[in-house]
């Protein structure tokens, strides 16, 4: 795998906390805290309808908390929209691909660029010396990183005709041209085979380790978060039930008993 060098930022905590999310009565994220440490793996489970996907519009700002704040270092970004909280440094990846349909590789990943680019439109259009470099740089950024999730010798194909965990690849990739500090993956293994599962859990894995990038991750398979994460925050019914290492969690009362329920 290339190894791809990232920006001298230096990382930053993302602290949740006491984040309420209600809607017309109902009650979908209830005082839940927890912070993703920078540069970790930082998982959150529960069972079907816990408040997981809630969760992750709240970070990304699909969603405006009720109440409570989500802050990137002393950044708040409750409230803002998901475009500026994108340009703050958090990109996410979807449960379902987002892919256009006839793009390229190459063009898929230079989306995640648009936030970077300075040049403007009339620069751009008239092809300024500034506005090529600019594009030669962004060029040679989204081929290292296809290199790195190993996707270089994909970047003239056509996205969507790609098998699909290589889709899914792409959408990390995509992400992973923002350049961000914070990493919201979810279910980024979902629907898989054994194969692909094992090789972007491969590349997740890379991306903490190599890119120093802090990820929360939701995902439905126990085994890839138990290997994967540094972190985990369990959520039942909108609560945070319990936290800790994978190995703490996996064993909490409260944990199995949300996931198995009460024996009769």
């Amino acid at each position: 795998m290339v190894r791809v060098s990232t920006a001298p930022t230096a990382p930053e905590p993302l602290t949740v906390r006491d984040v309420t999310v209600r809607f017309a009565g109902l009650t979908a994220l209830d005082a839940v805290s927890f912070t993703v440490e920078p540069g970790s793996v930082h998982a959150v489970i529960g069972p079907n309808g816990a408040g997981k996907s809630t969760t992750f519009n709240v970070l990304s700002g699909v969603y405006r908390a009720t109440s409570g704040s989500v802050r990137l270092g002393t950044t708040e970004l409750t409230g803002l929209a998901p475009h500026k909280i994108a340009g703050l440094g958090v990109a996410r990846t979807f449960q379902n691909l987002a892919l256009p349909p006839q793009a390229t590789v190459a063009e898929s990943l230079m989306l995640g660029r648009h936030r970077l680019t300075r040049a403007g439109f009339v620069a751009a259009g008239l092809r300024l010396p500034s506005a090529a470099r600019e594009a030669r740089a962004h060029r040679e950024r989204v081929r290292e990183i296809a290199g790195f999730i190993g996707l270089d010798a994909e970047l003239e194909k056509p996205a969507g005709i790609l098998p699909y965990g290589k889709q899914k690849l792409v959408e990390l990739g995509r992400a992973l041209c923002m350049e961000p500090q914070v990493l919201l993956l979810d279910e980024p293994i979902a629907g898989m085979t054994a194969d692909e599962r094992r090789r972007v859990a491969a590349v997740v894995a890379d991306v903490r380790d190599s890119l120093g990038i802090s990820i929360v991750l939701v995902e439905h398979d126990m085994g890839v978060v138990m290997k994967l994460a540094d972190a985990v925050t369990v959520l039942d019914f909108g609560r945070r039930i319990a936290g800790g290492t994978p190995a703490e969690v996996q064993n909490d009362p409260a944990v199995v008993q949300a996931y198995l329920g009460t024996q009769e």
